[in-house]
């Protein structure tokens, strides 16, 4: 890959107090040679500061609003800046570089418009998932199937890779979790081909301590029900 196909690749990082983990994250994906956009979703820890120092592309939010904002406020930052794709990372270090990469050239293969990372393709992550995390994302990936007939294995994972036709189909309106089938629910709304990839996650003590209750879960699966139905 060139560098200037590199520097058409924009791989946006949502961040909320992510300050013991997100220099080892940017630190790795500075290698890749993509542009790296930090968006600093109203942190009070030492993110913005840890951002700056690896790259140019910090935003800030000055309250907190949620991951779902967050992710917008950096795809629309992406397509002014004359993306060729966006990728979405998580900040708490569960996400492999070597699996973003290669979900970017299924897209520049020209196979498809929209990569979604799955855990569930991937055999020893599948096993690793924690019981109670296990039945939330199967219960999410049920109902999405349900409501929107995308026929997904793993409807919330937080690595995806989209051209930048289909990131500019993107305008998330629920700022928190919700997003994540929200932004399944537009993607399948359109003409757009989307692929899975098996992605290998780290479950450490960090990334779980930072990840939803199953309660906070549910909750969430039961407004986007009612949204859906009733919306």
């Amino acid at each position: 890959m060139s560098q200037q196909e590199r520097s058409d690749i924009f791989v946006i990082v949502p961040a909320y107090n992510e300050g013991p983990m997100l220099g080892d994250v940017l630190s790795e994906l500075a290698k890749t040679g993509h542009q790296v956009v930090v968006v600093d979703d109203g942190s009070i820890d030492e993110t913005h500061a840890i951002a700056k120092r690896h790259t140019s592309h910090v935003l800030k939010h000055l309250v907190n609003r949620g991951q779902g904002a967050a992710l917008q406020t950096g795809i629309d930052y992406a397509l002014a800046h004359g993306c060729n794709m966006v990728a979405t990372f998580d900040a708490d270090g569960q996400h492999r570089i070597e699996d973003m990469e290669r979900m970017i050239d299924r897209i520049r293969d020209g196979e498809c418009d929209v990569v979604l990372g799955s855990r569930f393709l991937d055999r020893e992550t599948r096993e690793s998932i924690p019981a109670g995390r296990r039945l939330l994302l199967r219960c999410a990936t049920a109902t999405q199937r349900i409501l929107t007939g995308a026929k997904l294995t793993d409807a919330h994972n937080g690595l995806r890779v989209l051209s930048s036709k289909a990131a500019s189909r993107i305008e998330l309106t629920n700022d928190r979790m919700a997003h994540a089938s929200e932004i399944i629910d537009q993607i399948f709304a359109t003409d757009l081909v989307v692929k899975e990839h098996p992605v290998h996650i780290e479950y450490t003590e960090y990334s779980m301590g930072k990840g939803q209750s199953w309660i906070d879960g549910f909750r969430v699966l039961f407004h986007y029900i009612i949204s859906r139905v009733f919306g």
